[in-house]
């Protein structure tokens, strides 16, 4: 029998994750969280899917359970940059056919967490696109993008399907110029792994991307998990000698992500 599951479930977990992501951004490293009974009661959800949210930000350390305690804001991760922001990089599609399935189109306040990536105020209304990616008609990934609505009125989920970035020059007048993007692992919840068609708890890559022009504006905030058994990343770094004989990378980067835009 085929799971009917709706997407709603991951996509209500998804908003209660940005809400305790923002928590743990405005707090430091050991601070207390409130409790899942108090968190529950103040987004309005039930204690399972509270429970599910805090788990998986558990799981990726950010963060940690002490019995008979409470909940801390975990203690900061170690940051290796694979590129330099000093040197060109570019990124080439990645393989396959790609296609999307839209779960979601709406528009949304931007929140304070939000806010800062895309440098909005927290009550500005932006564009909320959650969708499945495929490629050869496989599930490969899930993505959520927030785009500052003010930069696209009227923009429909077919043009965004059509090419996002292709639309923002085309049509807009707006050049996408960099993007700075986070990778960590992480693990798949019960209703991602349902719409992914894998085991619960598979691994994954999770991606956190803020997409700029060339003016420097932020246009685009994505949060994307991808399935560890599809999914890899490349990098080719051309080493040079600089003055001081200390090797510098001068390099392109081949990480299939940039083909999940467009």
């Amino acid at each position: 029998m085929p799971d009917t599951r709706s997407p709603r479930t991951v996509l209500k977990r998804e908003r209660v994750r940005t809400y305790l992501l923002a928590l743990v951004e405005d707090r430091r490293p050991g601070d207390a969280i409130p409790s899942e009974r108090t968190l529950s009661t103040e987004l309005g959800v039930s204690r399972p899917t509270l429970r599910a949210a805090v788990d998986e930000l558990v799981a990726t350390g950010q963060l940690v359970r002490e019995h008979g305690r409470g909940m801390f804001v975990a203690p900061a991760k170690i940051t290796q940059e694979l590129v330099s922001d000093r040197h060109p990089a570019s990124a080439p599609m990645a393989t396959g056919a790609w296609s999307s399935r839209v779960l979601e189109f709406s528009t949304v306040s931007a929140g304070a967490r939000i806010g800062r990536r895309l440098k909005v105020s927290p009550a500005d209304d932006l564009v909320y696109v959650a969708r499945l990616r495929l490629v050869d008609g496989t599930p490969i990934a899930l993505e959520y993008l927030h785009i500052p609505a003010a930069l696209v009125p009227g923009l429909t989920a077919e043009q965004m399907e059509a090419g996002f970035y292709t639309h923002l020059r085309e049509a807009r007048g707006v050049r996408t110029a960099q993007a700075v993007q986070s990778i960590e692992p992480t693990v798949l919840s019960e209703d991602e792994a349902v719409l992914l068609g894998v085991p619960v708890l598979s691994p994954a890559l999770l991606f956190d991307r803020v997409t700029s022009d060339t003016g420097g504006r932020p246009v685009e905030y994505v949060r994307s998990l991808y399935r560890g058994d599809r999914y890899r990343i490349v990098s080719r770094l051309a080493l040079g000698t600089s003055t001081d004989d200390r090797p510098a990378p001068d390099a392109s980067r081949t990480a299939a992500w940039w083909g999940t835009v467009e």
